[in-house]
C-alpha cells in the first residue's frame, strides 16, 4: 500500500467518524464546565499554586486541589498527593486501608489488572511482601459474563459475610473485552449496596476519567482511585495519584498513606501545585483528543483486516483501543512505529522485557514528556499470544493520526 493510499484511508475513516466525534466534542463540554464549576467554587487563585516543605500543615494549595478534586468526581471528599506514585500505589492505599485481617476483597470484574496480583498476594513467590495475602486478608473474583457483570454469581459472592471491599476494574487492562461503563459501575454498586450495605463499593478509574460525562462516585460508588499521569493530570502533572469518596473512606486511606494519628494532615510538596491545577483544567479536552485518536484506530485497523476493541463506532468508557495483531512481529513493529512517532526518544527502539509486576514480557512504546504517562501516546502490550496490542493517550489527535499512519506503514512494508 503506498503512502497515498494510506492517507486516503485514514481520510476515509475520518469522515466515517464524524458522527463520533461529535459525541466527543458535548462529552468534552459538560466535563470542562464540572471542572470550571468546583475552581469557581473553590475560589482557586494563584497563591494555591505555591509550593510547602517540610511537614506541609495547613498547606492551602494541596486541600484545594483535594476539595476541586472531590467536587469534579462527584465525591465528598478526596486525597491527591504527589507523593502517590502511580494508579496502583493509590489502589494499594485504599485497599490496605479499608480492609482488616479476616476480612475479604470481592473483585467483581474478573482478576485484577497484572501490577495488582502483587498487592493481593495472587503470586505464590512473592509472599512476604506485605500483600492483603500476607496480611490475612481473603481473596475472591467473579468473573464477567462477556462484558457484563455476572449479577447472579455476585449475589452467590455476598453471602459471604467475611467481603467487606468489592473492586471493580473500569478499563479492560489487557483483556479482550469492552472497559466498563459508569452505567454499568452504577448498576453494580447499586445491587451490592441492596444486599450489603456494610460493603463498601471501589472502582479502579484508571484510564477512565472523563471519557464520559459522569465519574463512578456520582452513580453509586463509594470510592475510586487513579493516577494523575493518566488522564486527570492532562498530561502537565509531572507526578502523583487520587483517591476519592466516602468522607469516612478517605480518611482510613489517609492513615495508610502517612501514619495512624496523621492522616490527611501531613505532605509537603516544594514544586508547587500549578501543573496539577492546570492538568486537571485541560483534562477533558486532552481526554477528548485521546479517545478521537483511539477511534481512529480502531477505524482503521478494522479497514485493514485486524480485529479491534472497542469497535470504531461503539460506545467507549477508557481511552484505549485494542488491536489483534495475530503474530508478535506484527505486534513489536506496532509499538516501535508509535515510540518512532514520539516528540522525546524518537531514536529509541523498544524491545519485549521482563517488566517488574508483569507476569510475561511486555513491549512498552512511550516518548513522552512525563515519563510513563499514558495519557500521552503509548503503546504497550504482553508478549503472549493472540498478540494484542494496547493504544492509549494523545496529547493532540493530529499527533495521534501521524503516529498511525507511520504505524500502517511499517505494517505493510512486510
Amino acid at each position: 500500500m503506498e503512502q497515498k493510499d494510506i492517507a486516503r484511508l485514514f481520510d476515509q475513516a475520518e469522515e466515517e467518524l464524524a458522527p463520533t466525534f461529535a459525541k466527543l466534542d458535548a462529552i468534552e463540554r459538560k466535563n470542562l464546565a464540572r471542572v470550571l464549576d468546583a475552581f469557581r467554587a473553590q475560589r482557586i487563585a494563584a497563591h494555591h499554586f505555591s509550593g510547602t516543605s517540610g511537614y506541609g500543615y495547613d498547606d492551602i494549595g494541596r486541600d484545594a486541589l483535594e476539595k476541586v478534586f472531590a467536587q469534579v468526581f462527584g465525591a465528598q471528599d478526596a486525597l491527591v498527593r504527589p507523593s502517590i506514585a502511580s494508579g496502583t500505589h493509590a489502589l494499594a492505599v485504599c485497599l490496605c486501608g479499608l480492609l482488616r485481617p479476616g476480612q475479604t476483597l470481592l473483585a467483581v470484574t474478573g482478576r485484577p489488572y497484572d501490577t495488582l496480583e502483587s498487592v493481593i498476594g495472587l503470586n505464590p513467590n512473592e509472599h512476604g511482601q506485605g500483600s492483603l495475602k500476607d496480611l490475612g486478608v481473603g481473596y475472591a473474583q467473579v468473573e464477567l459474563n462477556g462484558a457484563q457483570i455476572d449479577f447472579a454469581a455476585l449475589e452467590t459472592a455476598l453471602q459471604d459475610k467475611t467481603v467487606k471491599l468489592c473492586h471493580l476494574q473500569r478499563s479492560r487492562g489487557y483483556a479482550w473485552r469492552a472497559a466498563l461503563s459508569v452505567e454499568q459501575i452504577g448498576q453494580a454498586a447499586a445491587f451490592i449496596h441492596e444486599r450489603r450495605p456494610d460493603v463498601a463499593v471501589m472502582v479502579d478509574n484508571c484510564y477512565g476519567e472523563f471519557v464520559e460525562e459522569r465519574e463512578p462516585c456520582h452513580v453509586g460508588a463509594d470510592i475510586v482511585a487513579g493516577s494523575l499521569i493518566k488522564n486527570p493530570g492532562g498530561g502537565i502533572a509531572p507526578t502523583g495519584g487520587y483517591i476519592a469518596g466516602r468522607a469516612d473512606l478517605i480518611e482510613r486511606c489517609a492513615y495508610r498513606l502517612t501514619s495512624p494519628g496523621i492522616g490527611r494532615e501531613v505532605g509537603s510538596y516544594a514544586a508547587g501545585y500549578g501543573p496539577f491545577y492546570q492538568g486537571l483544567f485541560l483534562a477533558p479536552h486532552v481526554v477528548a483528543q485521546a479517545v478521537r485518536g483511539s477511534a481512529l484506530a480502531g477505524a482503521v485497523f478494522e479497514k485493514l483486516g485486524y480485529a479491534v476493541s472497542p469497535g470504531p463506532k461503539d460506545r467507549r468508557s477508557d481511552i484505549i483501543q485494542a488491536i489483534r495483531f495475530e503474530k508478535e512481529e506484527a505486534l513489536v513493529r506496532f509499538c516501535q512505529a508509535i515510540q518512532y512517532a514520539s516528540p522525546v526518544d524518537s531514536y529509541v527502539t523498544p524491545e519485549p522485557w521482563a517488566m517488574p509486576g508483569y507476569q510475561d514480557k511486555v513491549i512498552m512504546a512511550a516518548g513522552t514528556f512525563v515519563a510513563g504517562a499514558s495519557i500521552e501516546l503509548s503503546a504497550d502490550a504482553p508478549i503472549r499470544p493472540p498478540y494484542i496490542g494496547y493504544l492509549q493517550g494523545g496529547l493532540s489527535y493530529t499527533h495521534v493520526r501521524l503516529a498511525l499512519q507511520e504505524a500502517v506503514e511499517r505494517i505493510m512494508r512486510t
